[in-house]
């Protein structure tokens, strides 16, 4: 399963020239500036961008090459914008009903009870779009999207136009979608958070080219790669809930490099987790410090440095094969000697793992 992808264009003053191939599952997430082509190729892959040898295939199905062009209305996609652009006239109801529609009876590949219920909307029904708060109105666009039974789901900047508090909100519901559909989703962003919440493959988009494709704690704990070096530079770490500590308001998430204590969320144990991790927020020790505030001390090895500019270094860890990511004085990686294959402690507050 996988989504191949060849597209070259040239507008007044930008040119896309991109030649993928992605996974046909899982959330794969178009990251880079404002500018970098990530909305360019989002159009393409929908049809929206006449692209003359191009080539699109989606799990083994050719939406485009040289003898073939699908227009938009005959991808079988669904498409979420940064508004929500819903029917106002109609009900939450209605505007799912439009969705639905658009599918023959036979071709419904949805649940849509389920899907109402993985999105939290069902009490939202009756409502017009006017009486819905900009992430209820998001979630709402989602689903209609996906009401339509897409073999894949286009998503460009769907939370750019939310306040942190709806954007909040609404990413769990993300999650659980990730979690649980099948669906496989292209998603553009230039928010770290974002990614690293949601994605499983990283296309990282710069003026106009993939300048690198891969798992997504793999692309971000690159240093040669801009996603590696600024304030928001941090890793992305696969876990599972193991532990609550109800006394003191934590949760414990093991990965295969360690355990993180982190604050508490009320997921069942087992549940797989993500934990962002920002290199700002690690600091180093040659011996494991004792008496400390920090919760969070896990033996590192060290794989590779870059000049961060400033009188900074960014440092890259193995935590017994997963990648961390630590910014440290100039000065503290000259004191501290640090060279590939040193051993050393990391040193994570608790409170300060997203």
């Amino acid at each position: 399963m996988s989504i191949a992808a060849r597209f070259r264009i040239d507008h007044a003053g930008f040119s896309l020239d991109v030649e993928l191939e992605l996974p046909g599952e899982g959330v794969t997430a178009l990251f880079g500036p404002s500018g970098s082509g990530k909305t360019t190729l989002l159009r393409c892959v929908a049809g929206l961008e006449r692209t003359p040898g191009g080539f699109l295939s989606v799990n083994g199905d050719v939406w485009q090459d040289d003898r073939l062009f699908l227009p938009t209305h005959r991808r079988p996609l669904g498409y979420v914008f940064q508004e929500a652009s819903l029917f106002p006239h109609l009900t939450v109801e209605r505007n799912l009903a439009f969705g639905l529609k658009r599918v023959p009876a036979g071709s419904r590949q949805v649940d849509t009870d389920h899907l109402v219920d993985l999105l939290g909307i069902a009490h939202l029904l009756g409502r017009r779009p006017d009486k819905l708060s900009g992430g209820e109105r998001q979630r709402v666009a989602i689903a209609r999207a996906l009401f339509t039974s897409p073999r894949l789901l286009l998503m460009d900047e769907p939370l750019a136009a939310l306040d942190p508090q709806r954007k909040a909100e609404i990413l769990p519901y993300l999650e659980r979608l990730h979690r649980e559909l099948s669906i496989p989703v292209l998603y553009v962003s230039h928010a770290p958070d974002e990614v690293a919440r949601l994605a499983d493959t990283l296309v990282l988009m710069e003026d106009g080219r993939a300048k690198a494709v891969g798992p997504v704690a793999e692309v971000l704990a690159r240093l040669d790669l801009p996603t590696a070096h600024g304030g928001e530079a941090g890793v992305m770490v696969e876990a599972a809930v193991a532990a609550h500590d109800q006394a003191y308001a934590l949760t414990r998430l093991d990965f295969p490099g360690g355990a993180l204590w982190v604050p508490n969320h009320a997921e069942p144990i087992g549940t797989p987790a993500r934990a962002r991790i920002l290199a700002r927020d690690v600091s180093l020790a040659l011996v494991k410090p004792e008496h400390t505030s920090i919760l969070n001390i896990l033996p590192a090895e060290m794989v590779e440095t870059a000049p961060e500019g400033k009188g900074r270094t960014l440092v890259r860890l193995s935590l017994a094969g997963t990648p961390l990511l630590a910014q440290v004085s100039d000065k503290s990686a000259a004191v501290l000697g640090l060279a590939p294959g040193k051993q050393v402690f990391a040193q994570i507050k608790a409170v300060s793992i997203l």
